[in-house]
């Protein structure tokens, strides 16, 4: 049985980024007045372009080109598929999401843009062989056995997207999952005039949170992907490092997104009186959590990610962070920061789901032949052989 690798999950969601970044805003859509002809030729060649146009056309797809390869590769082992799918399927998908551009008014289709993103893609799949020929993937392998159980990919995938959604300013530093209050808006945009129109929200309802629940909430945040990655993570020193690890990426990205919303000299402004005592307790629990066993983490992950979600959708927008977010809507970064919003919204979620399925799912129908390929005889999650008693 072939082991889901982790480069698959991070390749489909950052395949729906793209999607997503090429027909944003994805509406009105309407019926051009006239169609081009057909195929690349089709495209027009854009009058005005510089070099932010380049670099964010390679550099978007490039990594998608990495991730393609990487997952067939590690997936089903055969370099054929990985080239026809990084050489010829990328492309076509780059052209396709030009080609739609033609029904939606806000966006233009270009030549350029095809051409830079086959090249981008092009250039993350030579990447990704040059690391396959000199190694890169194996060593990948080994450390991976060593740090995390097997059938970890899906976590693997959701820690590595948790700093793509600290990069969108949340209410809370690391408060992700503040999807329940956009729901709301759009409930109440929908059934504005109807009979089940809602109640409009009191001015009192927008009141920050204490200090007391905010530094819970904050605590939560960095606890979640911390309890997330020792649900996977073999027992030992490594648990330590992965705490560790998750506060030093957690800190340095929200203090790169406070820089670019409101300049270098307001990069650690969000550190305050309350934050502070937050991460504290976030990495305390964090570092006791490393001495429980793998089901109890993602049976805490569960009851830490509903209080987080409960605490973001009780947190008020700041309306300084919503003047500065127009600045970015406005300009050339508005599809990176739905991205990241996207993700900050729905990480909770996915993380949920992931951790759910984790605690109720049974190893017992992995055969003692593939345990022992793994390097390991699995045991359910969370059993300890210390303290299991053999009849």
């Amino acid at each position: 049985m072939q082991r889901r690798s982790s480069a698959t999950w991070l390749a489909l969601c950052y395949a729906v980024l793209v999607v997503y970044a090429s027909l944003y805003p994805f509406w009105p859509w309407r019926m051009p007045p006239s169609l081009p002809w057909p195929g690349v030729v089709g495209l027009p060649w854009p009058r005005y372009w510089g070099r932010f146009d380049i670099w964010i056309n390679v550099a978007g797809y490039w990594p998608l080109g990495l991730l393609c390869f990487s997952a067939v590769i590690r997936g089903s082992g055969s370099l054929a598929r990985a080239l026809l799918l990084t050489v010829i399927g990328l492309p076509l998908l780059s052209f396709s999401m030009e080609t739609l551009q033609y029904f939606l008014p806000g966006r233009v289709p270009s030549l350029a843009d095809f051409l830079l993103n086959s090249a981008g893609a092009w250039l993350g799949g030579l990447c990704a062989w040059g690391v396959l020929w000199l190694g890169g993937l194996d060593r990948w392998n080994g450390w991976r056995e060593r740090w995390f159980v097997p059938h970890s990919a899906g976590a693997l995938a959701l820690l590595a997207l948790w700093p793509v959604g600290l990069l969108y300013p949340a209410p809370l530093p690391l408060g992700l999952g503040q999807l329940f209050p956009r729901l709301r808006e759009l409930a109440e945009t929908l059934l504005e005039n109807t009979p089940w129109e809602l109640v409009p929200r009191e001015l009192n309802d927008d009141l920050p949170l204490p200090p007391g629940l905010e530094a819970i909430a904050i605590a939560m945040g960095l606890l979640a992907p911390c309890l997330l990655a020792l649900s996977v993570a073999r027992p030992g020193w490594r648990r330590s490092l992965l705490v560790l690890g998750a506060l030093a990426i957690g800190v340095t990205t929200t203090a790169w997104s406070t820089l670019l919303n409101f300049g270098p000299d307001h990069a650690w402004a969000w550190l305050t009186s309350t934050t502070g005592p937050g991460l504290i307790i976030g990495a305390v629990l964090a570092l006791l959590a490393a001495f429980m066993s793998r089901r109890a983490n993602a049976a805490w992950g569960l009851v830490v990610l509903t209080v987080l979600i409960a605490l973001m959708a009780e947190a008020p927008s700041d309306p300084y962070l919503l003047e500065s977010l127009q600045f970015w809507e406005q300009g050339r970064f508005v599809n990176l920061y739905g991205l990241a919003q996207w993700v900050g919204w729905l990480w909770p979620f996915a993380a949920l789901a992931w951790l759910l399925y984790g605690v109720t799912q049974s190893d017992r129908g992995r055969s003692e032949g593939q345990a022992a390929r793994d390097g390991t005889h699995e045991r359910p999650v969370g059993e300890n052989p210390e303290t299991t008693i053999k009849p």
